[in-house]
């Protein structure tokens, strides 16, 4: 962050992790599209020439800010990271007007609409639109970052090289972003060719296969040395199976009917239907309120945020004369030890919340227990990593099939971020709000919550196919807030 000590390292793997590639491979389901979109409010229009000098320093130091993708030599290795040789900022950084009035309602259904726009995945996976004629004389600025790059903790380190502490801060130096960008494309050319083509091309198939060799020591690798061995020893076939079927099995068993009581109804009913169509919605609460409200019930943050979903949806139901007897939740864990801006380190978590009426300080106290059992079974069987690395081994459309197979039986995923307790700028405007959207990836609704001066703000992003009166929710949201701290 500019006008501070505080210095992250940077990913610099020139290939996907496991989780990564696992992400940029279900995007090719428009329904389970990973990434994460936020729309950050504004007190005043951002500086449009500022900016772009802002980011013109700050793509120097996050290279993955000018790499594009290439695919892995068949399935031996995961995507690769190289320097994009036709760069061009005026594509990743625009200018947008709202049209009068320019209300928050229209802000907030902009940036829905930008979010289905696909990134154009033949170049650098980000894009950053800076909107103009908000009411109230303020500006705001749209942000979408595929996840492949980076989680939301990375995602808030990689902003930082663009924010600023105070509304005069000096503007960014004067770099040669054209010069660095060509001067990495010919580095990785000169290590890819080695000076001719035939040379090249062994590269690629060595890189390859060197990268298949030093792969995770997790399920995917243990797998693959499996088969190698199955022609000459067939009882490991069967052996191989059950060993990787345990990890499956587990995170099944999560999301699956488990110890539910026979006969009872599992998951939201009326939640049942998925599209690729987004509606955005939020929610601000008092974070002091809210940590207070939570520690007067042993309880965390997390555990109280979920709470409050889980009345919400329970309530929607209710107000349409629905019920049933069990939530599907997730929460995502951050596993990050590193000081990294980028990269990913998460594993969400499934759990089940009881559906029962009841007040959102008694069901705080319900699923204090259930929280600890599902982090102890996602520990145990690997979570996502463990799952990333038996999928990326399948065909595109297996890995999709399997994905959605388990995304349907969620009805809410959450998350939590950290933000800033005191005001940030970006080239001249403070950011009063931020609102994310948390990726859906074909759940009816994604709740990630940003603290930012002293504020818990809750993005609430849903399928309105799924969700069907997305105001009468965030509604709901709201009302079980306020139950809780008030």
């Amino acid at each position: 962050m500019s006008d501070t000590t505080r210095e992250f390292d940077v990913e610099d793997d020139d290939r996907m992790s496991e989780q990564e590639a696992l992400m940029w491979n279900v995007e090719k389901d428009p329904w389970l599209n990973p990434n994460g979109g936020a729309i950050t409010i504004y007190d005043k229009p951002i500086d449009a020439e500022q900016f772009r000098r802002k980011m013109r320093h700050a793509i120097t130091q996050v290279p993955r800010f000018y790499q594009r993708v290439v695919p892995g030599l068949g399935r031996l290795a995961t995507p690769a990271w190289v320097p994009d040789p036709e760069f061009d900022l005026d594509y990743h950084v625009r200018v947008l007007h709202l049209p009068s009035p320019g209300t928050e309602r229209q802000l907030l259904d902009l940036a829905a609409q930008l979010y289905v726009e696909p990134l154009d995945r033949t170049r650098p996976l980000w894009r950053m639109i800076l909107i103009e004629g908000l009411e109230g004389d303020r500006g705001a600025m749209y942000t979408l970052m595929h996840h492949a790059i980076s989680d939301g903790i990375g995602q808030l380190r990689i902003a930082e090289m663009f924010q600023e502490l105070a509304a005069d801060a000096e503007w960014a130096p004067e770099v040669d972003l054209e010069g660095i960008i060509q001067a990495a494309v010919d580095a990785h050319q000169a290590k890819q060719s080695g000076g001719d083509l035939a040379r090249g091309l062994g590269q690629t198939a060595l890189g390859s296969l060197t990268h298949l060799a030093r792969r995770q020591a997790g399920i995917a690798r243990r797998i693959a040395g499996e088969v190698a061995m199955w022609p000459a020893d067939p009882k490991r076939i069967t052996d191989g199976i059950e060993s990787a079927g345990s990890t499956v099995k587990g995170i099944a068993d999560m999301l699956g009917s488990g110890d539910a009581e026979e006969g009872a109804v599992v998951g939201a009913p009326l939640w049942r239907e998925r599209s690729r169509h987004r509606h955005l919605e939020f929610v601000r609460v008092g974070l002091d309120d809210l940590k207070a409200a939570a520690k007067a019930e042993g309880a965390t943050i997390n555990e109280a945020f979920l709470a409050v979903m889980a009345n919400a949806a329970v309530t929607y139901h209710a107000d349409r004369g629905s019920t049933f007897d069990v939530l599907n939740a997730s929460f995502v864990v951050s596993t990050r030890e590193d000081n990294k801006a980028g990269g990913n380190a998460f594993t969400p978590v499934p759990v089940r919340l009881p559906a029962a009426p009841m007040s959102v300080r008694e069901r705080i106290g319900a699923i204090k227990d259930g929280m600890v059992t599902a982090r102890e079974a996602a520990r145990s069987t690997g979570g996502i990593t463990a799952f990333a690395g038996v999928v990326n081994l399948l065909p595109t459309s297996v890995v999709t099939q399997t994905v959605r197979s388990q995304a349907k039986h969620i009805d809410i995923a959450t998350s939590n971020l950290r933000g800033a307790p005191i005001p940030l700028y970006v080239s001249g405007a403070m950011a009063e709000r931020l609102v994310t959207m948390g990726p859906l990836a074909g759940t009816p609704c994604n709740a990630t919550a940003v603290s930012y001066m002293g504020f818990f703000d809750v993005g609430i992003f849903v399928d309105p196919v799924a969700i069907e009166d997305p105001e009468s929710f965030r509604d709901c949201v709201a009302d079980a807030f306020a139950e809780l701290t008030g």
